[in-house]
């Protein structure tokens, strides 16, 4: 009988351990056969939003609201000088502008185009015309297009504190 304590027991000390690992950064995951490069927060592509239901939930938003959720999408542009933002391409046109929290992380400038998943808080906010300039600078624009920046822009903005960008 004590025999059979001493297994069971062993059993479930062995069952209960939980084996916690390290990742470094950064790091791969596959998730649909696609193999993604991991840049800030560890996160898996599983269950994020496509970009339709994303912009669904951008419509919900009233500027000063935030939504923390995860979406994935194609990159459109991204910062020429540091990686230090880029646009998500989501429905009907609209894109969603990214910053990545604390300046911890930056994304590769060459990944245009590639799928992407990024996880953090989806708010919506107004740029100034100041800011709208700087932006255009940093993507390259010429003098006279940034010259035509006039107005503010009410834009779909993200913080995200991980990003997963495909592999080609």
């Amino acid at each position: 009988m004590k025999k059979y304590l001493i297994i069971s027991l062993s059993f479930l000390a062995l069952v209960s351990c939980d084996k916690k690992e390290k990742a470094t950064e950064p790091t791969t995951e596959t998730t649909e056969q696609i193999t993604y490069e991991t840049f800030g927060d560890s996160l898996s592509a599983e269950g994020a939003l496509t970009k339709e239901a994303m912009l669904a939930k951008y419509e919900t938003l009233k500027p000063g609201d935030t939504l923390n959720v995860k979406f994935a999408s194609d990159i459109k542009e991204i910062c020429q000088k540091k990686g230090c933002w880029m646009s998500m391409d989501l429905a009907d046109g609209k894109e969603s502008f990214v910053k990545f929290k604390d300046y911890k992380f930056f994304v590769p400038m060459n990944a245009q185009k590639h799928k992407a998943v990024v996880s953090g808080k989806a708010f919506v906010s107004e740029i100034s015309v100041d800011e709208l300039k700087h932006y255009a600078k940093d993507e390259g624009k010429s003098a006279e297009e940034i010259e035509k920046i006039t107005e503010p822009k009410r834009t779909l903005q993200f913080m995200a504190d991980g990003v997963l960008i495909a592999k080609q």
